[in-house]
């Protein structure tokens, strides 16, 4: 790394770390820019950045192999330690042909459930023994931080093999009570679908599968739930109807409705999360929780997966809570204004005839 590259980017990720950033990103003909509190904001004490000034930023925080892949493909993930404090979840890819970055800071510290301030009846996915939970939402709305913290919470109270496949590694955990084996794609096996083919092989009691990608990774991670063991995974989806519909639609039409059977019996819940901005400061998430129960298995089951909003709405004795009740809930206790929580509704005119 020449000398100047090294500065500017000590530089900018001492910024993104004093500033409390979420992100920093790197974008030719802009200053480099972070994500504070969701919202972007401009270092223009830094120059705009040239083409060849992001491409060395973006060279200088890539190994060889990264450099390799990144000009294979136009684009890589990897995480990238800053001294040995701090780490970075790192996208390089190319616009208009030219390089562009965005780095994601990743806490080093897990928080607890309690800390993040998401319910603590999730705790009661950690207890299972077997069966598949799914945590999703938009990106940036904190998934793999929450799921982050129930991994950590079975590893703090349960004597479990946990084995995590990642792309790439975040957070870091310690071994406390458990045995975890962190695996990242691309440096300690090829694909999801490699790893989650050996996993079994591996006498693990709890998998954490990063991402479900692909129809093969999908079924293979809803056999590991079946067949006796506790699976954590995220999806991209905004609701827990989404997200059944989502891996149903990634299969052929003479596979879904095994795929269904197979949901019906494994699916333990679905935890669709928003970050919304709280009035004093920082950020409070918004939980759609559905807990599987006889209603919704025969419903996934049956494909009337239309239905599932209801479950939850009116299943709040089991602990299941639909969007528009957390959102009201945080609007009745003063956390978030009602605007922010209109605009993070699924449903805004049904949350606005409930909170005004």
């Amino acid at each position: 790394m020449s000398e100047k590259s090294e500065k500017k980017i000590k530089e900018l990720l001492e910024a993104a770390i004093d500033k409390k950033a979420s992100d920093l990103h790197i974008s030719v003909d802009h200053h480099p820019t972070l994500r504070i509190m969701g919202s972007l904001v401009a270092l223009k004490e830094f120059d705009t950045v040239d083409e060849q000034e992001a491409k060395d930023i973006a060279f200088n925080l890539m190994n060889d192999y990264q450099k390799d892949k990144f000009l294979e493909e136009k684009e890589v993930d990897f995480s990238y330690d800053f001294q040995g404090e701090n780490r970075f979840r790192v996208n390089v890819f190319l616009q208009r042909g030219s390089v562009s970055c965005s780095l994601r800071l990743v806490p080093t510290e897990i928080k607890s459930l309690k800390e993040l301030r998401l319910p603590e009846s999730l705790k009661a996915f950690t207890e299972s023994n077997q069966g598949l939970v799914l945590i999703t939402g938009p990106s940036s709305h904190g998934k793999s931080t929450t799921l982050a913290s129930l991994i950590n919470e079975i590893n703090k109270n349960h004597f479990k093999r946990i084995i995590t496949i990642e792309d790439p590694i975040e957070y870091i955990f310690k071994d406390d009570k458990s045995i975890i084996d962190q695996r990242e794609i691309h440096y300690d096996t090829d694909s999801f679908k490699n790893a989650l083919k050996s996993v079994f092989r591996q006498d693990p009691d709890v998998i954490m599968v990063g991402e479900m990608r692909d129809a093969e990774t999908i079924a293979t991670t809803i056999t590991a739930a079946e067949t006796g063991h506790l699976v954590f995974s995220t999806l991209h989806t905004n609701s827990a109807s989404e997200s059944i519909h989502r891996i149903i639609d990634s299969f052929p039409a003479a596979q879904q409705s095994q795929i269904r059977a197979q949901l019906a019996t494994s699916l333990l819940g679905i935890v669709s999360q928003r970050l919304l901005p709280g009035k004093d400061g920082g950020l409070i998430p918004a939980c759609e929780i559905m807990i599987s129960n006889s209603a919704s298995a025969n419903i996934i089951r049956e494909g009337r997966i239309h239905e599932l909003d209801l479950v939850i709405e009116t299943s709040s004795s089991e602990g299941m809570t639909s969007l528009n009740q957390s959102l009201t809930n945080l609007v009745q206790k003063g956390e978030v204004s009602v605007s922010d929580a209109l605009m993070y509704s699924r449903r805004p005119s049904e949350l606005k005839e409930i909170i005004t």
